[in-house]
């Protein structure tokens, strides 16, 4: 007498007769200043393409094949896989350019499903990678403020920065309440922009609006035309201030939503990127930067007060989401627990709220593409656990970036408490350059727990 399992197993059969379309997973891959996110998504195509070095992922069903396919949107440019590569890759390695625009690649997994759903026979998911950038991402946390609370944040925010002396001395002077002086207007957003540029060169996380980083075809136009400034006493409808107010608005319905509605809304697993040892070498009030920015940005996340966004998503939720920190190579294996400890306590608020609407969450350190070789280095008649890479010019350097505490509260609490610097510490980055590599047939770039960002992203589909 035949039982459960069998009435399965012909429930099965019966559908594997029918032409089922083949399923689509939409990956949102975005990174902060600095993250390599190009670096990201090159590696970890390459690696699926080449599994050798993906032991950790390890997907139920067995995968016979994967394939790069055009793009479906006929509107998104290709991501520019094999240019990047290249670059990686070549005889003279060096790091791809940054992504500046929406792009989109997409991969086809054939494979064999394990059990019952084995009688399906061969299964075919596609994965569509879509690559943004970070300074877009950061905008989603605009779309909920009025252009008085975001100018006062902005301004309180960038109070003490060198690289906002000229325009906060600009905007000081300025009378919001005088009539609005066109070139006025645009030298104020022209030197709010050079202030953005010089932040993010600077390594601060927090540089919105987005598009001001990356105008493109907005350039020079009244929708990027608009800065903070203090609210007057009186503010009439010809003022400077209300015409900042409004151009604030319509940034927030023309450039913001539309974008989000096109492209945010219809991803299913979200990657998000993080620089966190550029941080730690820049000082507590990066690492409370950063944290600040993660908690804004993913506060959209959360249902009820900020539900806003369920308007914009249709309802829709995001079932994924990792948190990388990035360039864990530039560290000796032995501190990447710590690493993964202080990132997790720096994202406790912005997982929090993620977790609260529903999505799966993680956080991870690791390394897309592997600069570096582990190497100790004799310091003060101490054995140091170090990392050796190669600089700009050239020359391979021995270097220990310090040693990351044990206790992650021993980072957050002066970052909260805007301290000058690390007491009794230092964190010291190089910059370097990816390694010469060779490969053997089958395998992918070296790489540190890519293969375990892929299992926890995909590796359920299959």
């Amino acid at each position: 007498m035949g039982g459960i399992g069998d009435l399965a197993e012909g429930f099965l059969r019966g559908l594997g007769g029918l032409a089922l379309p083949d399923p689509v997973v939409r990956l949102g891959v975005t990174g902060l200043s600095r993250a390599g996110k190009t670096v990201f998504i090159t590696s970890l195509v390459a690696n699926l393409l080449e599994r050798g070095r993906m032991v950790q992922f390890a997907p139920s069903g067995r995968i016979d094949s994967v394939l790069l396919q055009p793009q479906p949107d006929m509107t998104l440019p290709r991501f520019a896989y094999e240019d990047h590569l290249a670059a990686l890759t070549g005889d003279a390695p060096h790091w791809p350019e940054s992504t500046r625009a929406v792009s989109e690649l997409r991969l086809s997994f054939r494979y064999r499903a394990e059990g019952m759903a084995s009688v399906l026979g061969p299964r075919t998911l596609h994965l569509d990678i879509v690559d943004y950038p970070g300074e877009w991402l950061l905008d989603l946390s605009l779309l909920d403020k009025s252009y008085e609370d975001w100018a006062e944040a902005t301004l309180s925010r960038i109070a003490t920065r060198a690289e906002a002396r000229d325009y906060l001395a600009l905007a000081r002077a300025e009378d919001g309440a005088l009539d609005l002086d066109e070139p006025k207007a645009m030298e104020l957003a022209a030197r709010f922009t050079a202030y953005l540029q010089a932040a993010r060169r600077a390594g601060w996380s927090d540089c919105t609006p987005g598009r001001f980083l990356l105008p493109g075809d907005l350039a020079g136009s009244p929708v990027l035309t608009f800065a903070p400034l203090p609210r007057p006493a009186m503010a009439g409808r010809g003022s400077l201030y209300a015409a900042m107010e409004a151009r604030f608005q319509a940034y927030q319905a023309k450039v913001i939503r539309p974008f989000f509605q096109t492209h945010f809304a219809r991803i299913d697993r979200q990657l998000v990127l993080i620089d966190l040892l550029g941080a730690l070498d820049r000082g507590p009030q990066a690492v409370e930067d950063l944290r600040r920015t993660l908690a804004e940005v993913l506060g959209a996340f959360r249902p009820g007060r900020r539900g806003w966004l369920d308007l914009i998503l249709g309802g829709k939720r995001v079932e994924k989401i990792l948190f990388a920190a990035t360039k864990a190579d530039h560290l000796h294996h032995g501190q990447h627990a710590r690493m993964t400890a202080i990132t997790e306590a720096l994202l406790a608020d912005a997982r929090a709220r993620a977790d609260f609407a529903g999505a799966e969450t993680q956080a991870l350190a690791l390394a897309s593409y592997r600069a570096t070789v582990e190497e100790e280095i004799a310091r003060a008649g101490a054995v140091l656990p170090a990392v050796k890479g190669r600089l700009s010019d050239g020359r391979l350097v021995a270097a220990y970036a310090g040693e990351l505490p044990e206790d992650p509260s021993r980072i957050l609490a002066p970052a909260r408490q805007g301290a000058e610097g690390w007491m009794g510490a230092e964190y010291r980055m190089m910059d370097f350059l990816p390694a010469r590599m060779t490969r053997r047939p089958g395998e992918g770039p070296a790489h540190i727990r890519l293969d375990r960002a892929a299992d926890f992203l995909i590796g359920d589909l299959m």
